[in-house]
């Protein structure tokens, strides 16, 4: 058969539309993923036994399972347990941030064992609470050297959103699979899908190693 990759205009409004759907979808699940990624950190990081016992069961139950099976768990058993119903939105939105919050705490937690306790001790010592401590001694500290490897997790969650299609959400992929079944096209239609995910997410994938020199040098690590 011989390849026809004409049709692509025909649905380019459609594949945007899907594009625009993942990216939103994205940006809130690095944003509620960070958030909780790094509380997660601090909890694994915690002189309390309690807090790093539940926070070590949750990043290792997120980060043992496949993202899939969290997505299909979410959608069709939370909302039998919890007697509510669940959108697909909402369903992609839980469990992605869920996943992102298990990566990144990894991530929060490397850094903040990076900075020197007397640090801290300063902080006690200047009777500075703990919030404050947090928020403008911690917080900035351990962003900076979490930046590199965040966002390689950035990366890796916009692709890992195309799964949020196996419960009907309309991302790219999604679209992508609609227009194939519907052109019976799929090689070109998916090859088009791929190349968009690839033509975002190599400069970005570049850019985090740009971004990793220049923090290392510094840092002067």
């Amino acid at each position: 058969m011989a390849l026809d990759f004409s049709i692509i205009p025909r649905f380019q409004d459609a594949l945007l539309l899907g594009l625009g759907m993942t990216i939103r979808l994205t940006l809130i699940c690095i944003v509620l993923g960070c958030t909780l990624g790094f509380l997660v950190g601090l909890a694994r990081t915690s002189r309390s036994a309690v807090l790093r016992g539940i926070s070590s069961v949750y990043v290792e139950f997120f980060r043992g399972t496949p993202v899939l099976i969290q997505l299909f768990w979410i959608f069709f058993c939370l909302p039998l347990i919890l007697g509510v119903e669940l959108s697909n939105l909402t369903s992609g939105v839980i469990t992605l941030s869920l996943y992102m919050g298990a990566i990144t705490s990894e991530t929060f937690r490397a850094s903040l064992k990076s900075i020197g306790p007397e640090q801290l001790d300063a902080c006690v010592a200047l009777g500075l609470p703990r919030r404050i401590q947090i928020t403008n001694v911690v917080l900035p500290q351990a962003v900076l050297r979490a930046i590199p490897t965040l966002l390689s997790n950035c990366v890796s969650l916009f692709k890992e959103s195309a799964l949020v299609s196996a419960v009907g959400m309309s991302d790219l992929m999604f679209v992508g699979q609609n227009v194939s079944n519907n052109t019976a096209r799929p090689v070109e239609v998916l090859t088009i899908v791929a190349l968009i995910y690839f033509i975002i997410a190599f400069p970005l994938t570049r850019a985090v190693s740009l971004i990793e020199r220049r923090i290392l040098a510094k840092l002067a690590i």
